[in-house]
């Protein structure tokens, strides 16, 4: 890890910097060589976050955390680095730091699908799952998804199942996956997948990380399925991070009955993409 990447992962571990901030830093010190020479002055009128910003950035314990990462074969992709996926550069505020543990090739291949829906789903949602994504898996599309419970969990194991791909993208740190029920799916993904976050593997998930967690989701893939949904589900913010970065968003139509299709449904007459087979998908990703 050269010196430059050093600093930026440090400054990205301070608490109470955010994405504005670094980005400001770096507009002025573009090679980060004033970092430890910096007061903060300007970053909150509160003076105990400014106070906890320096303390972290003259924290040598930081810096044995990340020494550890590497040793846990935890990798540091910055936005400077070759390996940060392309698409994702495209997006509002990109994360300047991913952190991932797997296969980190996955990254880079073009066709990478993001595949959502609620916690909660019916049989008619695994169902689909099952018909649909291990047709899409032989054509070489990788599964994105957030390793939550209901649908995520459902296309991560489909992936698996069915000898694809598949990558996770998480709500705090690679140290603390949630939900626990999901820890050995994650395990399993770390070995023969990917796991990545955009937060230090330290951080506990806070509530305010999921909804954020969906535009890497949406941003890293070429297209956002979203299976099962209510009306204001989580899924949907994904699928709206997908509309504003010009991505396809598909929708898989259900029953007017039902509240797990209500999300879907209205996507659909929003003029996202209704998915009969698996090939609605593959024409527009692929052929």
């Amino acid at each position: 890890m050269d010196e430059f990447t050093k600093r930026l992962v440090h400054l990205h571990h301070c608490k109470g910097i955010g994405w504005k901030t670094i980005y400001h830093i770096l507009k002025a010190d573009p090679e980060l060589k004033f970092l430890y020479d910096h007061r903060f002055d300007d970053l909150n009128p509160q003076k105990s976050s400014i106070k906890t910003a320096l303390n972290d950035l003259h924290s040598y314990l930081i810096h044995e955390q990340i020494q550890q990462y590497i040793l846990n074969d935890i990798r540091i992709i910055t936005i400077f680095d070759d390996q940060y996926p392309l698409l994702l550069k495209e997006t509002y505020q990109p994360p300047w730091v991913i952190y991932a543990k797997g296969d980190v090739s996955l990254l880079k291949k073009n066709n990478l699908l993001a595949v959502v829906g609620s916690r909660q789903y019916t049989d008619y949602g695994e169902q689909a799952i099952n018909y649909i994504l291990p047709r899409l898996i032989e054509g070489g599309i990788i599964i994105v998804s957030g390793l939550a419970k209901g649908i995520d969990t459902i296309a991560h194991h489909s992936a698996i199942r069915n000898n694809g791909h598949t990558i996770g993208v998480i709500a705090g740190g690679l140290y603390h996956i949630y939900p626990i029920a999901n820890i050995n799916l994650a395990e399993k993904m770390m070995k023969n997948h990917l796991i990545i976050s955009e937060y230090p593997p330290h951080t506990k998930p806070e509530r305010w990380q999921f909804p954020m967690r969906n535009r890497i989701i949406s941003g890293i893939s070429k297209g956002t399925f979203i299976i099962q949904a209510k009306s204001k589900s989580g899924s949907l913010i994904t699928a709206n991070c997908a509309v504003q970065e010009g991505r396809e968003v598909f929708a898989l139509p259900g029953s007017i009955f039902s509240p797990y299709s209500r999300g879907t449904n209205e996507l659909i007459q929003l003029g996202a993409k209704l998915v009969n087979t698996p090939e609605d998908i593959l024409e527009e990703l692929i052929y």
